[in-house]
């Protein structure tokens, strides 16, 4: 890892292993953009909060650059790689940078069958949205973030899973949460046929 790492707030949590599209528009993330492609380096994706920034992030590493625009936009396509902790941020460039600490998993291993139970409740709520989960390109070893990064869920949450240190605690954590949102999205999904399909949420 170099000593600075280029910063890309968003308001996103990027995980390991999950996508991430980005359109690269604002002339100083154009000028960090091109020095990452230029050096081959990752930047660090990390949520921008109403004060400052989430502890841990995510690099990204850029995967495509789907597109390259005459004003020097660009569509990119990135991937989650290391999850780290801020150690400092530095304001010296138009972009942030940031000394950062990767974050290694403790070595522990989920049970059978709390990956069952995470399995199951992924394909639930996919099945509501009408869509049909697709685990060939899950890694065993973080399957949390691949279920996590697939879903629309709420964003503190998706910081508070990133920041865990093992994959059975995010399982768990990621299970209790999705026992709790799924029975939530069918009683509101009755409530929109009860009320003629109309889809408004009052």
């Amino acid at each position: 890892m170099p000593s600075l790492i280029p910063l890309f707030p968003l308001d996103v949590v990027l995980f390991p292993g999950t996508p991430l599209p980005l359109h690269i528009f604002e002339p100083r993330y154009k000028e960090m953009i091109g020095e990452c492609l230029a050096r081959r380096q990752t930047f660090g994706v990390v949520r921008a909060l109403e004060q400052g920034l989430a502890e841990v992030g995510c690099t990204a590493e850029i995967m495509t650059v789907v597109k390259e625009y005459s004003d020097g936009r660009l569509d990119l396509v990135t991937v989650g790689r290391q999850r780290f902790e801020l150690v400092s941020v530095n304001q010296d460039r138009s972009f942030l940078r940031a000394e950062i600490l990767s974050i290694a998993d403790d070595p522990v291993t989920p049970s059978q069958e709390e990956t069952s139970r995470a399995i199951q409740l992924h394909a639930e709520l996919l099945a509501i949205a009408g869509a049909t989960p697709d685990l060939s390109a899950a890694d065993p070893s973080a399957l949390s973030f691949y279920l996590a990064g697939s879903l629309p869920l709420d964003l503190d949450f998706k910081q508070k899973l990133l920041a865990l240190r093992s994959e059975p605690g995010r399982l768990s954590l990621l299970i209790t949460y999705l026992e709790t949102l799924i029975p939530n999205l069918h009683r509101a999904a009755r409530a929109r046929e009860k009320s003629g399909g109309n889809g408004h949420v009052h």
